[in-house]
């Protein structure tokens, strides 16, 4: 079996990372996977890159000025609406042509449009997309953050100005899409994949729940943290509490709640701060405790060496699917603390390997930091958490489930089934 896994970048962002990880583990299974990026980062001989060519970055360019325009000249919400109005063709790609499956993963920022989906579907070549976030269920956002209006349809949208009519149009056209051509959804969680039921753009659309996969050999326990600390000069004699995320500054991601939780610790003796992320230094200064701010880390081996140096990871996040990091971090033997959002509590089982706070309250995320670090069972918390990824996130478990997948869509396909 040859499976083309389509992302729009090859390791930048979670849903890269995502699709990368499942590429070695069905290559790991005996299948011929191969990627299909934009942004190609390494010199992998299984990750291809779009022919090079000024029109990759006019593509980006020309969606983010329609929505630009169209929101009145604010970047308030620049990067939080996709409209998929222009981007490449790949049908005509020797990747494409050869492969058996056609597996879509994050294809925004002028990676594909829609008419090049259109152009994917009437090849006649089975296709199934990973759902890492709303996108592919609703018309133009990512994040619903409450909005039910894709459950029947995306008329206006709350992210422009007066609402705008663009959201309806582009419904009507991934309404349109959708109605000739048969897709596999497989949402990254049980959270998104009852969100994505839920949809009016995509009923009648098969639709699974698979979790992203981690490589256990990479992402493991390694026991002396000091060493570690030693490695990447941090305290050894500080309880340190670990936040990451692409772009600190992401309002979405929650620093305010952290900082507010960290606020309500000051209490308790000998805590830090690690922050791993792009601006880190912006936020650095607000919080109460000695903080040490890492930046923008793209080196696989030093951010598990960071999962190592920590005593528990904080993911205050106001919106997520299956957040790679919670994953990261628990594989490392690291207690984790998020809010009850998204497929975070899927991952977290509260009191047993972590702890799950009320959404949006800084009062019980510091609780359950407070919880790990002076109350509970430190290293059942640890053990608890590596056996949860071993049994349900691992290479194996996740390829298998992708296999059948594959089988169903290439059945349902040729079949009808």
């Amino acid at each position: 079996m040859r499976v083309l896994i389509v992302n729009t970048s090859e390791r930048t962002g979670g849903a890269a990372v995502a699709a990368n990880r499942l590429m070695k583990a069905l290559i790991n299974h005996g299948v011929k996977a191969k990627m299909l990026v934009r942004d190609k980062e390494t010199d992998s001989l299984t990750v291809v890159g779009l022919p090079k060519s000024l029109t990759l970055h006019w593509h980006f360019l020309w969606e983010r000025l329609v929505i630009f325009v169209r929101s009145r000249f604010s970047r308030k919400h620049l990067f939080e609406i996709d409209l998929a109005n222009t981007g490449s063709d790949i049908t005509r790609l020797p990747e494409f042509q050869e492969a058996d499956v056609i597996h879509l993963h994050w294809i925004n920022q002028g990676m594909l449009s829609l008419d090049g989906i259109q152009k994917i579907l009437q090849s006649g070549k089975p296709v199934v997309w990973t759902m890492h976030d709303i996108w592919p269920a609703t018309a133009i956002c990512h994040l619903t953050l409450g909005c039910r209006s894709f459950t029947s349809a995306c008329k206006s949208c709350k992210l422009l100005p007066g609402g705008s009519r663009l959201a309806q149009s582009v419904w009507r056209k991934k309404q349109r899409l959708l109605e000739d051509g048969n897709i596999y959804f497989v949402a990254c969680s049980h959270w998104l994949e009852q969100e994505a039921r839920s949809s009016a753009l995509i009923k009648g659309h098969k639709i699974t729940s698979i979790p992203n996969p981690i490589d256990t050999h990479i992402y493991y326990n390694r026991c002396n943290k000091q060493e570690v600390r030693q490695q990447l000069g941090l305290p050894v004699d500080k309880k340190l509490i670990l936040f990451v995320s692409q772009r600190v500054t992401n309002r979405n991601k929650g620093m305010d709640y952290l900082i507010e939780a960290c606020r309500l610790l000051k209490d308790v003796p000998q805590l830090g701060v690690v922050i791993l992320g792009g601006h880190a230094e912006d936020v650095a200064d607000q919080l109460p405790f000695e903080t040490f701010p890492l930046g923008y880390v793209n080196d696989e081996h030093r951010i598990v060496d960071v999962y190592n140096a920590v005593d528990v990871f904080v993911l205050p996040s106001l919106s997520e699917n299956l957040p790679n990091t919670i994953m990261e971090a628990m594989a490392c033997g690291v207690p984790c603390v998020g809010f009850r959002v998204g497929g975070i509590h899927e991952e977290i089982d509260h009191r047993q390997n972590g702890y799950v706070a009320d959404y949006r309250s800084a009062e019980d995320l510091a609780q359950g930091i407070r919880w790990i670090l002076t109350e509970a069972d430190y290293e059942s918390l640890s053990q608890h958490a590596v056996q949860k990824v071993a049994q349900t996130y691992s290479q194996q478990s996740v390829a298998l489930k992708y296999l059948d997948v594959y089988q169903q869509a290439m059945a349902f396909k040729h079949y009808g089934l």
